[in-house]
């Protein structure tokens, strides 16, 4: 249950501050021009799921072991956001999400204002079908990080730096922007 009662968009954004990710917003007019401002070259993605946005042509979406290795960024569409932890959902895909998200120094996660959900219960009601079928997806929180060895070490599992790009403008804007 969440205890904070302000817009999903808004405590996502407070949740993401506090873990030093950056959050843009982005009009689909505006997202090529919004991506550019993020990633580094050389950059690989994911197709996006969105009717309203594809990835740019400078980015490889059909990346190979060795462009995974040489990447800079790496961009993979969220299927939704959970306000309260600032966390994004990867669903595992057959165009390698998993990888894409996790070799480059930077993840850039592409997610619809409407899936941003206020809560985990939320989050696991809505992800649940999707995992009774089989499916996976990862649930990421910030950069990657352990300290197991002494000093705090970004990057030792994941991506050193993460940041998340909101569309909005997009169909079924405001279905996530309710309280639970």
């Amino acid at each position: 249950m969440s205890i904070d009662t302000g817009v999903a968009s808004e405590r996502f954004e407070a949740a993401l501050a506090d873990l030093d990710v950056p959050v843009t917003y982005a009009e689909p007019t505006a997202f090529d021009r919004t991506l550019r401002s993020i990633a580094r070259d050389p950059a690989i993605g994911t197709p996006l799921p969105f009717e309203s946005v594809s990835l740019p042509e400078w980015v490889d979406e059909d990346p190979t072991p060795t462009s995974l290795e040489s990447a800079k960024t790496g961009i993979t569409a969220a299927s939704m956001a959970i306000a309260d932890y600032g966390s994004v959902v990867l669903p595992a895909t057959d165009e390698g999400a998993e990888q894409v998200s996790l070799f480059p120094d930077l993840h850039v996660a592409v997610v619809r204002l409407a899936d941003i959900v206020p809560n985990m219960q939320t989050a696991i009601d809505r992800l649940g079908p999707h995992l009774r079928d089989g499916g996976s997806a990862i649930v990421a929180t910030g950069p990657s990080a352990t300290a197991d060895m002494g000093a705090l070490v970004q990057g030792a599992h994941g991506p050193k730096e993460v940041h998340v790009v909101v569309l909005r403008g997009t169909e079924s804007e405001t279905a996530g922007e309710t309280d639970e």
